[in-house]
């Protein structure tokens, strides 16, 4: 998931043409300072052109007046964006058996299987987690626009486990400022390639587009955001190892990226790892647990889920060769 900076500071009065979109507040950090066109694309995770598009347009507010592309933002300049609306793709309601982990009036955690793609995109409407939500449940958050309601934090498609959906926006907006601030926690269990020396270690690398392959998420200086993961080696196997990762932030397909970059790309995963590895329907990743705060009582709440079969009978196998 891409952290994001929205806060509840008073939208600032915008012209009569701007109302079409969805208004947000974004705080510029100290990592997003400098050029507008640039600290919009990584406040929001959006590309450069589509930066562009929202500036010229005068979707850009600093202190009631429209930005432009050079603007020089300072850290604590909080800017109001006025993103226009979505273009509806008739995402439809459908019944699915989603895994329910824990529900209430605010909140629904969903432990998602290898496979499913959480919210629709041009072509593939069908079949996505939003579409089990939307026949689930009567509303869902509308921050995120008509193609990802109540979507706070995104899963792979053939990533397994643990992702919490906001049911209203105040929920949302708590869920969204807990993870920006790093008092939500999200553990993943992987299987990787080759053993390691050690028992544990931290990955502090920032994570960008690839420039050689744009489909790709690639450890680089330019045009990139910081990214931090902590793991922790559970067990050594004779040319894999099992790992427990904890996510400080939550960059596109960190994990994956950062065990590449380290030489222990995870296994089965077709995008990051070697052709041979492990056999499977999906990269070895799994979101095992889940922690933050309700946003409506404060309480403390984790969440477990276990693994997938087809993980577990991979990790049970390794078992002859574990290293001593």
């Amino acid at each position: 998931m891409s952290e994001r900076n929205d806060v509840t500071a008073q939208v600032p009065d915008t012209p009569e043409d701007m109302t079409d979109g969805n208004i947000q507040t974004f705080t510029i950090g100290e990592d997003q300072a400098g050029r507008a066109d640039k600290a919009l694309c990584l406040l929001m995770d959006i590309s450069r052109a589509r930066s562009r598009e929202l500036i010229d347009d005068g979707r850009v507010l600093l202190q009631d007046t429209p930005v432009k592309p050079k603007t020089d933002l300072k850290a604590g300049d909080v800017i109001a964006v006025d993103r226009p609306p979505e273009q509806s793709l008739d995402v439809l309601p459908e019944d699915m058996d989603l895994d329910i982990i824990y529900e209430d009036s605010d909140i629904i955690v969903i432990n998602k299987p290898t496979g499913m793609v959480v919210h629709p995109a041009p072509g593939h409407v069908n079949g996505t987690l939003v579409n089990g939500l939307l026949a689930h449940c009567k509303d869902l958050s509308g921050i995120n626009g008509v193609m990802r309601p109540g979507i706070v934090h995104r899963i792979d498609k053939d990533t397994s486990g643990l992702l919490v959906v906001a049911k209203n926006d105040m929920a949302h907006q708590s869920l969204a400022d807990q993870l920006a601030k790093k008092t939500a926690h999200r553990e993943y269990r992987a299987i990787v390639h080759h053993p390691f020396p050690h028992t544990h270690g931290t990955v502090d690398a920032p994570i960008g587009r690839d420039e050689k392959d744009r489909q790709c998420m690639a450890v680089t200086a330019k045009n990139s955001k910081p990214a931090v993961t902590h793991f922790e080696v559970l067990e050594n196997f004779r040319n894999y190892a099992y790992v427990l990762c904890r996510l400080e932030t939550g960059r596109t397909h960190q994990i994956r990226v950062h065990m590449k970059y380290i030489g222990h790309p995870v296994a089965g995963d077709p995008k990051y790892g070697p052709r041979k590895t492990l056999e499977s329907h999906g990269q070895l990743l799994h979101a095992a647990a889940l922690e933050l705060d309700h946003p409506r009582t404060g309480e403390h709440m984790r969440f477990e889920a276990p693994l997938e079969p087809e993980f577990a009978k991979i990790l049970q196998d390794l078992e002859s060769e574990v290293i001593q």
